[in-house]
């Protein structure tokens, strides 16, 4: 079966290579190499599972459900799409063993995807990955296809529970922002999740604090209005003319799955990622005095050595894939870390890029310089 987990998971072409065959057998695999690693001695153990807006990812999700639930499993499966991120802080929030988001993130609207979900709330590690694929390809060779439990009778078992990430995930990312600070801005905030699973996050974050979001492009639309979910300038035309017409003073812009970060200025010019991690570096150092190497991938700014050898800060160079940025966020204080596609994540949160809270500190360090993007 031609499945190869890349740095962030699987993703194929939906009705091509991604059905909902090849998706339990790989969601076999998953529970063959999690058993394997953790034998349920002492009942289930808990594996979370979400997904975003693409076409069928809901029932994709079920069906992963139903093969986690058939092989002993607690899934706690989520209501509604939601980011990336918000599931992988869930893994860990829960003490789950795991996680499985459905997502093709920013690729084109006919690709769907598997990303595995470590315990400690980042993307699994590669060693995890080829073990997964040794299962799925061991498994073909002995003819041995996929449990599967009903999923009616899964719920009545309590083996897959349906639930909210946000509220706990919004709880967490009030320990990193401060939310009071941005309400002081008085900002005037358009919103573009890309049809993504981002949409509505950061508008329900911010509720109640007088800051003026305007949503583009949130409604449910499996299509993507026939553009990549990837918040590049190429594919922000609608987010500069909102800027353009007055609708906010600062765009915010998020991918598919809501786990890169782009953004607009109040003249409707695309601030690129290089610009946000640097911005965010000075403004963790200088403004809240926090310590910590800076992580980047090779492909990302100098302006960040630059930086970090102002602050005296120790800076580390990685390939691309925002997994050898978590490494080192796994094993030592990491004041930021982040890749030229905008995944970037800071002190204090899960190990995995995260464009909801990159979109909020942009609004903190708006609301503190009070000087606009630009």
């Amino acid at each position: 079966m031609p499945v190869h987990f890349g740095t962030d998971g699987w993703r194929a072409v939906i009705s091509d290579t991604f059905t909902f065959h090849n998706l339990r057998l790989v969601a076999q695999a998953i529970a063959d190499a999690l058993s394997a690693d953790y034998p349920q001695a002492n009942g289930p153990h808990t594996v979370v599972v979400g997904f975003d807006t693409r076409f069928l990812s809901d029932r994709y999700a079920i069906e992963v459900a139903r093969v986690l639930a058939a092989n002993g499993y607690r899934v706690l499966l989520a209501q509604a799409d939601a980011p990336t991120p918000a599931i992988s802080y869930a893994v860990k929030h829960q003490g789950a063993l795991g996680g499985v988001m459905i997502t093709a993130s920013h690729n084109a609207p006919r690709y769907n995807g598997v990303k595995l979900k470590a315990a400690y709330g980042g993307s699994a590690p590669p060693e995890q990955a080829r073990r997964v694929e040794v299962y799925l390809n061991d498994n073909e060779e002995r003819g041995r296809g996929p449990n599967l439990m009903d999923y009616d009778r899964a719920r009545e078992m309590g083996l897959i529970q349906r639930f909210n990430p946000l509220p706990a995930y919004f709880e967490h990312l009030r320990t990193l922002i401060n939310a009071d600070r941005i309400a002081e801005g008085k900002l005037r905030v358009v919103m573009d999740s890309m049809y993504g699973s981002g949409r509505g996050a950061i508008k329900a974050f911010l509720q109640g604090t007088g800051v003026e979001v305007h949503e583009i492009r949130a409604e449910m639309n499996p299509g993507f209005g026939g553009v990549h979910p990837e918040p590049i300038a190429r594919y922000l035309g609608a987010l500069t003319t909102a800027i353009a017409t007055g609708l906010g003073d600062v765009g915010l812009a998020t991918d598919g799955d809501a786990d890169r970060i782009g953004a607009m200025d109040e003249r409707g010019q695309f601030v690129d990622p290089h610009k946000i991690m640097a911005l965010a570096l000075r403004y963790l150092a200088e403004e809240r005095g926090w310590r910590g190497a800076a992580v980047r991938t090779v492909s990302t700014t100098r302006m960040i050595d630059r930086l970090a050898q102002k602050y005296g800060l120790a800076v580390y160079e990685t390939p691309v894939g925002f997994n050898h940025i978590a490494d080192y966020m796994l094993r030592e204080p990491v004041l930021i870390g982040g890749e030229e596609s905008g995944g970037i994540s800071i002190r204090g949160h899960i190990p995995e890029g995260d464009g909801v809270l990159m979109g909020l500190l942009i609004l903190e360090m708006l609301a503190h310089y009070r000087q606009p993007l630009s």
